[in-house]
């Protein structure tokens, strides 16, 4: 265990990110949704309900008859779990006296019912928990995962809980289509930034729109010469065809001007500044507006950098374009090979592989490629 939480990797169980509760033994004093919820855990002592004291985080009944509480989460973000946060914040004589974490990757919306059968695996072995602490720890297994499950032992309370990773996401329904290709929900990070004083970048990348100012990236103001700038690896190599830069809820502290260059790091070097495209020329953009900018075609990108002039806040960035078809196949085979065994095995059955040419493919993995079926059924050339 580490108290160091994972740098720059998003939480991919959040509420904000589509993150959900699927099941809770108990939830007696409070509910487990909160343990997605993107704020830090509060705390007013005094604070009574018709359950005692209430706690921002989930808290079970005391057990007399032996057992364990568990929480079911559906990550909003598929991905490869990096680490797992277990925030024991605010619950000093009742918090759990250990946890333990699985995780589990399956197709499609299953119950509580259905996943009680998936292939559990522990990414997390059991742990002893200390009181009003944020717990972290390094997981190893490389797999693409859906879902994970928490166990305390034997009841009692925690926080918040947080599952740092990679986003992989599933090619299936990006194929076709002209998505969103910096979302972090398709794969899209943040590759670099030249300032994240007052919100981080990621943010620029979450689903829906902001709240507040506060769910935005904001830098510092500027004093001297220069501006500041954002790029942003693509969920897949791709031509980016329309932008859309939201300045909501930024009204006195808005950029003056932006400008939008891309590159393609399989074939050129990032780090020099004469390989970067213009995608679109240096433009001003309006406070508390969201912006939409169709661009001229060009060829298949893996990055975007976004400049603002000179500094300022911006809500959202959507990047809408056209994957490329090699582009789709690399996303498609790293997808494939990160996935569970038995979900790797329902995706190539779902596809109509026979039972020897799943068990063959499976088998063999890592790939580097699509199997045959699967590329069938994205529309590649096997």
């Amino acid at each position: 265990m580490t108290e160091t939480p994972e740098p720059g990797l998003p939480d991919l169980a959040v509420a904000t990110l589509g993150g959900r509760v699927v099941a809770a033994s108990d939830e007696f004093f409070a509910e487990a949704a909160n343990l997605l919820a993107p704020h830090e855990p509060e705390f007013r002592p005094g604070t009574f309900g018709p359950r005692g004291q209430v706690y921002d985080g989930w808290e079970t009944r005391r057990r007399r008859n032996g057992g364990h509480d568990q929480v079911v989460v559906a990550l909003g973000v598929p991905g490869v779990i990096r680490s797992v946060v277990v925030d024991t914040a605010h619950f000093t004589g009742n918090f759990p006296e250990s946890c333990a974490v699985q995780a589990c990757g399956v197709e499609g919306y299953p119950s509580a019912a259905e996943l009680e059968q998936a292939d559990w695996v522990e990414i997390v072995p059991v742990t002893r928990l200390k009181g009003d602490t944020r717990h972290t720890f390094r997981v190893t297994d490389g797999h693409r995962f859906t879902h994970v499950r928490l166990h305390i032992d034997p009841d009692g309370g925690v926080a918040r809980l947080r599952v740092h990773g990679d986003p992989v996401p599933d090619p299936r329904p990006l194929a076709g289509i002209t998505p969103d290709l910096a979302a972090l929900e398709n794969g899209g990070a943040i590759h670099g930034c030249s300032d994240m004083f007052y919100g981080s970048p990621v943010n620029l990348l979450m689903p829906g729109q902001a709240a507040t100012m506060g769910e935005g990236w904001e830098t510092r103001r500027r004093r001297g010469a220069g501006n500041d700038w954002v790029t942003v690896e693509l969920a897949a190599p791709g031509v980016v065809r329309m932008a859309e830069l939201d300045t909501s809820h930024f009204l006195g502290n808005a950029p003056g001007e932006v400008r939008l260059s891309a590159i393609d790091a399989r074939t050129a070097d990032p780090g020099d500044p004469r390989c970067w495209t213009p995608l679109l020329s240096r433009t001003p953009l309006r406070p508390d507006t969201r912006h939409r900018f169709p661009l001229p075609w060009g060829t298949a990108a893996t990055h975007v950098r976004m400049d603002i002039y000179p500094d300022g806040g911006m809500a959202r960035l959507r990047l809408y374009g056209l994957i490329a078809s090699d582009g789709l196949s690399t996303l498609a085979a790293r997808w494939f090979d990160l996935l569970p065994a038995s979900q790797a095995a329902a995706v190539l059955e779902g596809a109509g592989a026979q039972r020897g040419e799943v068990e063959a493919y499976v088998g063999a993995r890592p790939l580097g490629t699509p199997p045959p079926a699967l590329a069938r059924e994205l529309g590649l050339d096997p």
